[in-house]
Order: structure tokens, then sequence, then C-alpha cells
């Protein structure tokens, strides 16, 4: 997703976000059949519905995915994202009867599918908000893509992963760069080109997993995650998540630049001056939810 952003100083302001607690109790919902969002206390639970099909991509979650994150980044009352998907796996990567069409699609139509797809990644990963995966059964091709875009991404043992393009003939090619930023060029060079499966301690050795925790214990886990974000300055964390983007796209002067003007600036703002005071004070913060 390009930034309409320009500059060291604007660079963070398109990144929006807001910085009051609110009151953020009551709950949003709605069931759009292969997509469910749930919206309470700052959370929003995004759960990928297509149990069936083991969460597989087609057009039609590309565009309901695509389309939540762009409201959710907007959201005053969320703070949080979760993203689950129901029944046995998170995500099996793309659709068969998608995958079926896709053999009479001509070259204008395989860019423009490519497109809303990169469009879908882009949305998740600029997403202002942190994105906590909870990632269970499997997680292929296109499902591994949305691991690597999320923030914080927990685990069971059980977990399968694999890039299974090759097998088809076919390259991760749209999800690549976020992989390789997760876990390195050498990592995603061997499993790129295998193809091979991969478990859940090797995903969270290589960094694309961060907590490998039992089934029983994974929603504990995840609960504690969110308390923990939830103790933190909303406009922070998003400005926290635009300088780790901008370290990756830069240049060392230009970077070093927008550092030292954003400290400054996070410094004299209202959530910065009631953090500061907070500590000095030994109280909690007014943005930290209890």
């Amino acid at each position: 997703m390009s930034s309409p952003c320009e500059g060291v100083h604007s660079i963070f302001s398109c990144w929006r976000v807001s910085s009051a607690a609110g009151t953020g109790r009551d709950s949003a919902n709605f069931d759009g059949a292969m997509l469910e969002l749930q919206v309470a206390d700052y959370v929003a639970q995004v759960t990928l519905n297509r149990p069936e099909v083991h969460n597989a991509f087609d057009a039609e979650l590309v565009a309901r995915l695509t389309a939540t994150f762009e409201e959710l980044c907007e959201r005053e009352d969320v703070r949080v994202v979760v993203l689950r998907g129901a029944g046995a796996s998170f995500c099996a990567g793309a659709d068969l009867q998608w995958m079926r069409a896709m053999i009479n699609y001509s070259y204008a139509q395989n860019l423009e599918d490519a497109r809303a797809l990169a469009r879908m990644f882009e949305v998740i990963d600029h997403c202002p908000k942190p994105v906590i995966a909870r990632v269970h059964g499997a997680a292929m091709g296109g499902g591994v893509g949305l691991v690597a875009v999320c923030d914080l991404v927990l685990a069971t043992p059980d977990v399968r992963f694999a890039f299974s393009e090759v097998r088809l003939g076919l390259i991760p090619a749209v999800i690549a760069p976020y992989v390789v930023r997760k876990i390195g060029y050498g990592h995603a060079r061997a499993l790129f080109l295998t193809g091979e499966r991969f478990d859940a301690e090797t995903a969270c050795r290589i960094g694309l997993v961060h907590r490998v925790v039992s089934a029983e214990r994974l929603d504990e886990a995840i609960h504690q995650t969110i308390a923990n974000l939830l103790q933190n300055g909303p406009q922070a964390m998003a400005s926290a998540k635009m300088l780790l983007h901008a370290t990756q796209t830069l240049p060392v002067d230009e970077l070093r630049s927008l550092t030292i003007a954003r400290i400054a600036e996070l410094r004299v703002s209202p959530e910065g001056q009631e953090g500061i005071r907070a500590f000095l004070e030994k109280r909690k913060p007014s943005f930290a939810v209890i």
C-alpha cells in the first residue's frame, strides 16, 4: 500500500489512531458468513470462517479481509486485533475452486487478481494497531503470508507450515517481501525452493512464530498478550510500527532525522506527557486499560 505521506515529519501522520481511551465497551459485531468480526473492550476478533475448506482464500474472502482491516485501521474503539481461523486450520492458502478458475484467466486478469491479494497483505501489514495471529492446524502458502504480516504470532505445537507454491509450478510471490523480512533470506531461500513442510518449533526458531503454546493454553496466552498491549499508549504503538517500517525503507540519514523528530514530537504529545507524568507519579497512565 503506497502511502500518501511525504517527507520525514509527515511519514507518521498518515497512521491514524485514537490516543484517547474512550469507552470501548460496546460490542460491534457482524457475521459476514466467510468472515466474522467481533469488537468489544478495545479488541477486534477477525475470524476466517470457511472451515469446510480450511479457511482457504478466494477472491471474495480477499476483498472482505481487505475491507475489514481498512475499517479497523480507522476505528477508535479498537486498539488490538486478533486474526484467527474457524475449524481445524488457520488458513490453507488458495481455494481449489479459485485455483481452478485461474487456469482460464488472461494475463491481465491474473495481474488484477495478484494486485488484490497484494493489497490485502499490505493493509494488514500497515494496520497501526497490533495484530495477533492465533494459529492452529495448518498455515500453507498465502496462509503463511498472513502469519508474516502479523505483529505477534502464537501457535500450537501441531501447526504445519509450508510454502507449497513450487509444487504447483508457482512461487510465493506477493508474500515474499513480508516472509523474507521476517525469517531472513537464508531460511526463505531453503523453504521457498523445497516447498517442504515445517513445524511450529521450527517456525519459532526462524522467527515466523513468536510463541508455541499448547492448545489448552492458547486462548489464555492470547488473553495475557492482549492485556499487556492494552497497558500501552495506542499512539506510541502505532508510531513504533511505523518506525519499524521506516527502518526497512529509508536511507540512513533520512531515518536518523526521522527518529530525532519523532521522539521530540511524542515527548510533547498529550499521550507522551501523560505517560511520563504517570511514571514519575507512580500511577497508571489514563490510556492504560485496567
